[in-house]
Protein backbone atom coordinates (compact mmCIF):
# COMPACT_ATOMS: atom_id res chain seq x y z
CA UNK A 1 0.00 0.00 0.00
CA UNK A 2 1.17 3.40 -0.71
CA UNK A 3 2.35 4.88 2.25
CA UNK A 4 0.61 8.36 1.56
CA UNK A 5 -3.13 8.15 2.30
CA UNK A 6 -5.32 11.11 0.42
CA UNK A 7 -6.76 13.52 2.54
CA UNK A 8 -10.19 11.52 2.49
CA UNK A 9 -9.20 8.17 3.79
CA UNK A 10 -8.70 9.46 7.06
CA UNK A 11 -12.72 10.78 7.20
CA UNK A 12 -14.14 8.14 5.45
CA UNK A 13 -12.58 5.58 8.02
CA UNK A 14 -13.72 7.50 11.27
CA UNK A 15 -17.34 7.46 9.85
CA UNK A 16 -17.14 3.81 9.46
CA UNK A 17 -15.77 3.80 12.76
CA UNK A 18 -18.76 5.75 13.94
CA UNK A 19 -21.33 2.99 12.45
CA UNK A 20 -19.87 0.92 15.24
CA UNK A 21 -20.28 -3.23 14.24
CA UNK A 22 -22.78 -2.75 12.04
CA UNK A 23 -22.41 -5.25 9.24
CA UNK A 24 -24.45 -2.51 6.95
CA UNK A 25 -21.45 0.00 7.64
CA UNK A 26 -20.12 -2.43 5.22
CA UNK A 27 -22.35 -2.29 2.41
CA UNK A 28 -22.03 0.58 -0.59
CA UNK A 29 -24.10 0.82 -3.61
CA UNK A 30 -22.08 0.48 -7.34
CA UNK A 31 -23.61 2.28 -10.18
CA UNK A 32 -22.77 1.14 -13.89
CA UNK A 33 -23.83 1.86 -17.09
CA UNK A 34 -25.06 -1.18 -19.44
CA UNK A 35 -23.94 -2.21 -22.98
CA UNK A 36 -27.92 -0.60 -23.80
CA UNK A 37 -26.65 2.59 -21.94
CA UNK A 38 -29.29 1.98 -18.96
CA UNK A 39 -28.35 2.88 -15.20
CA UNK A 40 -27.59 -0.09 -12.70
CA UNK A 41 -27.59 0.04 -8.95
CA UNK A 42 -26.75 -2.36 -6.73
CA UNK A 43 -25.25 -3.30 -3.01
CA UNK A 44 -21.81 -4.75 -2.25
CA UNK A 45 -19.62 -5.35 0.17
CA UNK A 46 -16.14 -3.23 0.87
CA UNK A 47 -13.80 -5.82 1.17
CA UNK A 48 -10.54 -3.61 1.60
CA UNK A 49 -7.86 -1.62 0.49
CA UNK A 50 -5.58 -2.98 -1.63
CA UNK A 51 -3.82 0.44 -1.62
CA UNK A 52 -4.36 4.34 -0.66
CA UNK A 53 -6.95 4.79 -3.75
CA UNK A 54 -7.60 1.64 -4.95
CA UNK A 55 -10.67 -0.13 -3.28
CA UNK A 56 -11.68 -3.92 -3.86
CA UNK A 57 -15.14 -5.42 -3.79
CA UNK A 58 -16.28 -9.12 -4.53
CA UNK A 59 -18.81 -10.05 -7.14
CA UNK A 60 -19.95 -13.11 -9.19
CA UNK A 61 -18.35 -13.46 -12.38
CA UNK A 62 -21.16 -14.91 -14.12
CA UNK A 63 -23.82 -11.68 -12.88
CA UNK A 64 -24.69 -8.53 -14.87
CA UNK A 65 -22.70 -6.06 -13.46
CA UNK A 66 -19.36 -7.72 -14.97
CA UNK A 67 -20.92 -7.42 -18.52
CA UNK A 68 -21.54 -3.83 -17.66
CA UNK A 69 -17.82 -3.25 -16.30
CA UNK A 70 -16.54 -5.02 -19.54
CA UNK A 71 -18.83 -1.95 -21.53
CA UNK A 72 -17.76 0.60 -19.23
CA UNK A 73 -14.88 0.62 -16.62
CA UNK A 74 -16.06 3.85 -15.19
CA UNK A 75 -18.16 3.33 -12.19
CA UNK A 76 -19.30 5.09 -8.99
CA UNK A 77 -20.08 4.23 -5.48
CA UNK A 78 -21.94 5.56 -3.18
CA UNK A 79 -21.45 4.76 1.01
CA UNK A 80 -23.86 5.94 3.55
CA UNK A 81 -23.07 6.36 6.93
CA UNK A 82 -26.33 6.69 8.77
CA UNK A 83 -24.95 7.08 12.76
CA UNK A 84 -22.14 9.39 11.32
CA UNK A 85 -24.99 11.17 9.09
CA UNK A 86 -22.46 11.53 6.20
CA UNK A 87 -22.22 9.89 2.33
CA UNK A 88 -19.23 9.34 0.38
CA UNK A 89 -19.29 9.01 -3.27
CA UNK A 90 -16.31 7.57 -4.70
CA UNK A 91 -15.60 7.47 -8.65
CA UNK A 92 -13.09 6.03 -10.57
CA UNK A 93 -12.88 2.97 -13.11
CA UNK A 94 -13.09 -0.59 -12.07
CA UNK A 95 -10.42 -3.36 -12.89
CA UNK A 96 -12.10 -6.79 -13.49
CA UNK A 97 -9.62 -9.55 -11.28
CA UNK A 98 -10.56 -13.24 -12.63
CA UNK A 99 -9.09 -16.18 -11.58
CA UNK A 100 -7.56 -16.56 -14.81
CA UNK A 101 -5.76 -13.13 -14.59
CA UNK A 102 -4.44 -13.57 -10.85
CA UNK A 103 -5.04 -16.56 -9.35
CA UNK A 104 -3.38 -16.07 -6.36
CA UNK A 105 -4.69 -12.76 -5.49
CA UNK A 106 -8.17 -14.17 -6.33
CA UNK A 107 -7.39 -17.24 -3.74
CA UNK A 108 -6.39 -15.31 -0.98
CA UNK A 109 -9.97 -12.94 -1.47
CA UNK A 110 -11.42 -16.57 -0.97
CA UNK A 111 -9.92 -17.77 1.49
CA UNK A 112 -10.34 -14.51 3.63
CA UNK A 113 -14.16 -14.76 3.59
CA UNK A 114 -16.24 -16.43 5.75
CA UNK A 115 -17.91 -19.86 5.31
CA UNK A 116 -21.35 -17.99 4.91
CA UNK A 117 -19.64 -15.28 2.67
CA UNK A 118 -18.34 -17.50 0.48
CA UNK A 119 -21.73 -19.69 0.15
CA UNK A 120 -23.03 -17.56 -2.54
CA UNK A 121 -20.46 -18.43 -4.95
CA UNK A 122 -21.94 -22.16 -4.65
CA UNK A 123 -25.81 -20.38 -5.31
CA UNK A 124 -26.91 -21.02 -9.09
CA UNK A 125 -26.49 -18.39 -11.85
CA UNK A 126 -27.42 -15.07 -10.67
CA UNK A 127 -30.41 -13.32 -12.59
CA UNK A 128 -31.35 -16.78 -14.01
CA UNK A 129 -34.73 -17.93 -14.10
CA UNK A 130 -35.53 -19.64 -10.22
CA UNK A 131 -35.55 -23.41 -10.00
CA UNK A 132 -37.18 -24.76 -6.96
CA UNK A 133 -35.07 -27.33 -6.30
CA UNK A 134 -31.60 -25.72 -6.76
CA UNK A 135 -30.02 -25.98 -3.77
CA UNK A 136 -28.28 -22.55 -2.06
CA UNK A 137 -25.85 -23.17 0.51
CA UNK A 138 -25.51 -21.55 3.88
CA UNK A 139 -21.75 -22.15 3.67
CA UNK A 140 -18.83 -22.88 1.69
CA UNK A 141 -15.78 -24.13 3.76
CA UNK A 142 -12.09 -22.55 3.46
CA UNK A 143 -10.97 -25.90 1.89
CA UNK A 144 -13.73 -25.84 -0.92
CA UNK A 145 -12.10 -24.77 -4.29
CA UNK A 146 -12.19 -21.28 -5.68
CA UNK A 147 -14.67 -21.24 -8.28
CA UNK A 148 -13.46 -19.76 -11.62
CA UNK A 149 -16.57 -17.06 -11.12
CA UNK A 150 -15.05 -15.14 -8.07
CA UNK A 151 -13.92 -11.87 -8.92
CA UNK A 152 -12.36 -9.32 -7.40
CA UNK A 153 -13.61 -5.75 -8.84
CA UNK A 154 -10.83 -3.42 -7.96
CA UNK A 155 -11.64 0.37 -8.18
CA UNK A 156 -9.27 2.46 -8.68
CA UNK A 157 -10.65 6.27 -7.41
CA UNK A 158 -10.20 9.01 -9.16
CA UNK A 159 -12.54 11.47 -7.30
CA UNK A 160 -14.44 11.54 -4.11
CA UNK A 161 -17.54 13.90 -2.53
CA UNK A 162 -17.92 13.93 1.43
CA UNK A 163 -21.82 15.09 1.68
CA UNK A 164 -21.94 15.68 6.12
CA UNK A 165 -25.88 15.57 6.45
CA UNK A 166 -25.28 16.48 10.00
CA UNK A 167 -24.99 20.34 10.05
CA UNK A 168 -27.01 22.85 8.74
CA UNK A 169 -26.80 23.81 5.98
CA UNK A 170 -25.49 20.40 4.76
CA UNK A 171 -21.45 20.48 3.89
CA UNK A 172 -19.98 18.91 1.13
CA UNK A 173 -16.10 18.85 -0.33
CA UNK A 174 -14.80 17.27 -3.16
CA UNK A 175 -11.12 15.82 -3.53
CA UNK A 176 -9.52 14.97 -7.44
CA UNK A 177 -7.11 12.72 -7.73
CA UNK A 178 -5.23 14.85 -10.98
CA UNK A 179 -5.32 18.20 -8.30
CA UNK A 180 -2.91 16.28 -6.05
CA UNK A 181 -6.56 15.44 -3.43
CA UNK A 182 -6.58 18.99 -3.31
CA UNK A 183 -9.68 19.46 -0.93
CA UNK A 184 -12.50 21.39 -2.49
CA UNK A 185 -15.22 23.06 -0.46
CA UNK A 186 -19.10 23.07 -2.54
CA UNK A 187 -22.52 24.13 -2.02
CA UNK A 188 -24.38 21.13 -0.93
Amino acid sequence: MSPTLPPWRPLLKAACQREGRSVSARWLQLATVSADGKPRVRTLVCRGWADADQLDLFSDGRSSKINDLHHQPAAELCWLFPKARQQYRLRGTMRLITTHDDPQACQAAWEGLTATGRAVWGWPTPEQPLNPAAEFPRELESTTPLPGHFVVLRMHVLGVERLNLGTHPHQRWRWVAETGWREEPLNP
